[in-house]
């Protein structure tokens, strides 16, 4: 097992990883019934998406012996009715180092085939920048 979601009440869950005990809540957001005090479950797929594009990058720069600390990435994700679900995730990665065309162009490849980028269903657009230095 990866992890165990619990069900704390008033639309609030903890989810637990179990090989290292660290946990994160989630609260349902203000337009669905929520308080919206923490990550939704939306926010947390949004926002996975960012985390696995910095992570694969990350091990990539470290084999072209590129130092990625400080880059960060801003999330937004837009939601769609009728299901709901999310229809759009805007990824801004921005980078405090400056690297040569190739480095760059490895790197973005990198990030954009992630592993949680071919896992969200393809009707989800992605919208990805990438800031240089």
């Amino acid at each position: 097992m990866t992890s165990k979601v619990t069900y704390l009440g008033d639309l609030r869950t903890v989810s637990t990883h179990l090989k290292s005990d660290n946990s994160f809540i989630t609260d349902a957001p203000t337009d669905n019934n929520g308080k919206g005090e923490a990550f939704s479950p939306t926010d947390t797929v949004a926002t996975g998406l960012a985390s696995c594009m910095i992570t694969v990058m990350g091990i990539k720069a470290r084999d072209l012996g590129v130092d990625m600390a400080g880059t960060t990435a801003h999330v937004t994700k837009t939601m769609a009715a009728e299901p709901r679900r999310i229809s759009k995730i805007e990824v801004v990665l921005d980078f405090p180092f400056e690297a040569d065309k190739k480095t760059r162009a490895i790197l973005e490849r990198t990030a954009n085939t992630c592993p949680v980028h071919y896992s969200l269903h393809p009707d989800i657009e992605k919208d990805i920048a990438f800031n240089w230095k």
